[in-house]
């Protein structure tokens, strides 16, 4: 599961949107007003989640409009393909765990005896081509047997001359086992295998999209047996339990505020007034350079700031004006 935060303090946006509420509270400041205010709306932070394989939606578990936590299912796409690669894996691990444990076990008791007999075998075939040749090679004396029959006992003794060697040959090696140097390559095998299937996991896991943080969903782009691609958006959420108080704060008070500062937040159809905190401001003040602003220019400039709301009621609605008396600030400023 992927998501994409979508930072709306963009002021280019933000601006095209809020520019006549912006501008009405730059005009107060330029009048020298005490009861300088500045404006906005609600509005709240976005994530994008967005689907990471191109499998079928197969469960929704969530509506438009539902409260969801951290770690709450939203939907779940087809796992049936991991899941085969997922067993595959798994068998070849297995087949690698055993080949490891035959080697570092090294070769069984009832091998090496079998080997060994092979060996004596081999010997007993040896000595009596050694024999064989003795007695014909004292015929072959006293011409009573063929210079042929000498020759084939000769290559009937060196051939068991080489099968002693090969089977004691065969019978050292069973007994010296597997070399240090193949049992670190199929451990580093065995390894490779592994950390292929925490993969497969994890790409199991992500097969279920779940919410990162408490938030509301706001919109469901795709159907249950609908076919995301890889990257698609397949869910909008609201992340906090109250919007965020985005406004546009005078330059002649953005030096008395700053992150932390207290302020108390007026909405449209909210008796009370709500408590907020400055989250953010911008560094940089909309519309115009500052570089490039005349003394008097620079009173018409304003600070996109964010605000997190101390409201304890339902969550808010988008999109809310909402203004803050920066008076006190103001007079403060002339002083």
């Amino acid at each position: 599961m992927g998501f994409k935060r979508i930072k709306l303090m963009k002021f280019s946006k933000i601006a095209r949107r809020g520019s006549l509420l912006a501008a009405l509270s730059l005009l107060l400041a330029a009048c020298g007003e005490t009861n300088l205010q500045a404006f906005g709306q609600l509005q709240s932070e976005r994530v994008e989640l967005v689907a990471e394989s191109a499998e079928p939606i197969i469960v929704i578990s969530v509506a438009e409009g539902d409260t969801i936590e951290p770690g709450d299912v939203l939907m779940a796409q087809d796992a049936t393909r991991v899941e085969a690669k997922l067993l595959s894996m798994q068998a070849e691990i297995d087949r690698v765990t055993a080949l490891l444990d035959e080697q570092t076990a090294g070769t069984r008791a009832e091998t090496i005896a079998v080997a060994k007999a092979r060996l004596d075998a081999a010997k007993v075939e040896l000595t009596l081509g050694e024999k064989a040749l003795k007695r014909l090679e004292e015929l072959k004396s006293k011409d009573l047997t063929s210079t042929e029959s000498v020759d084939i006992a000769t290559r009937n003794l060196a051939a068991s001359r080489a099968q002693v060697a090969l089977a004691d040959a065969q019978l050292k090696e069973l007994e010296a086992g597997v070399r240090q140097q193949q049992i670190t390559q199929t451990r580093a095998l065995l390894s490779s295998l592994e950390a292929q299937f925490a993969l497969l996991e994890i790409d199991q896991s992500r097969l279920q999209i779940r919410s990162p943080s408490s938030a509301r969903v706001d919109a469901l782009p795709y159907e249950v047996g609908e076919r995301p691609r890889s990257g698609d958006v397949v869910a909008v959420l609201l992340i906090g339990a109250q919007p965020l108080a985005r406004v546009y704060i005078p330059e002649i008070v953005r030096a008395q505020i700053d992150m932390g500062t207290r302020l108390d937040v007026t909405i449209d159809g909210i008796d009370e007034v709500v408590s907020g905190r400055v989250l953010r401001i911008e560094a940089e003040a909309s519309f115009t350079p500052y570089f490039a602003l005349s003394e008097q220019d620079r009173g018409r400039l304003s600070y996109i700031a964010e605000l997190d709301l101390n409201y304890a009621g339902p969550r808010l609605p988008e999109g809310l004006p909402v203004q803050i008396d920066l008076g006190k600030f103001a007079v403060d400023a002339e002083q």
